[in-house]
């Protein structure tokens, strides 16, 4: 199977993190990428619900309607009197008013509190490590995240690594990459080289030639 059939198959998500392994394994010695901006911050960003999240639903002057309960892989919640509600994508207050919109059918005035106390988020936010980190992995994103957040979640890099010429595939602007400088960041200390992360970067660490 060719790279273009197989990406076509997954998706854009999907695609670009096959085209994020293609670019690694093919990586040179030298960049052409433009510098990552040291500043990507997400002034507005909100937790939305993911799947794998666990929530814990409060209705007011109701304990025997309030439980606890995860988020299934199809993104659903179901909840005493509420039929099977999707959870993902939303905040945990529009989840809140939608199960109220569904418990005023048996309840008078339902009020409800959605608590999302176990994170996972939702796979397009999430933050993907490939190639030489010591455990490659996906992360939750999280406000103000940056790249040295991310290198101390993974481990650093392994011995094979050409940490200077890693990029971000950032797939918030339509899979724009970006040059960051991993070795100058853990080897050297230059926090010069330290920039924000954004919900779903990719991070792709290439092997070195030599």
């Amino acid at each position: 199977m060719n790279l273009s059939s197989f990406t076509f198959g997954l998706g854009a998500p999907g695609a670009l993190l096959a085209c994020a392994c293609a670019m690694m394994l093919g990586c040179a010695n030298t960049t052409a990428f433009p510098p990552a901006p040291a500043s990507a911050k997400v002034d507005d960003y909100t937790y939305v619900i993911g799947s794998g999240d666990s929530l814990n639903i409060v209705v007011w002057r109701n304990p025997e309607l309030s439980m606890s309960v995860p988020v299934r892989p199809d993104g659903k919640v179901a909840a005493p009197l509420v039929e099977e509600i999707l959870a993902q994508g939303k905040t945990s207050t529009e989840l809140a008013r939608d199960i109220e919109k569904q418990l005023s059918k048996y309840v008078r005035d339902p009020v409800v509190t959605v608590l999302v106390t176990g994170f996972v988020g939702p796979y397009s936010e999430q933050i993907r490590v490939v190639g030489e980190a010591a455990r490659p992995q996906f992360l939750n994103y999280k406000k103000d995240m940056t790249l040295l957040d991310v290198m101390i979640a993974v481990g650093g890099l392994t011995d094979f690594a050409a940490g200077n010429n890693a990029s971000i595939l950032r797939t918030g602007e339509g899979g724009k990459q970006y040059a960051v400088r991993l070795k100058d960041l853990i080897k050297r200390g230059d926090v010069s080289a330290n920039v924000e992360m954004r919900p779903g970067d990719i991070l792709v660490i290439p092997q070195s030639l030599f």
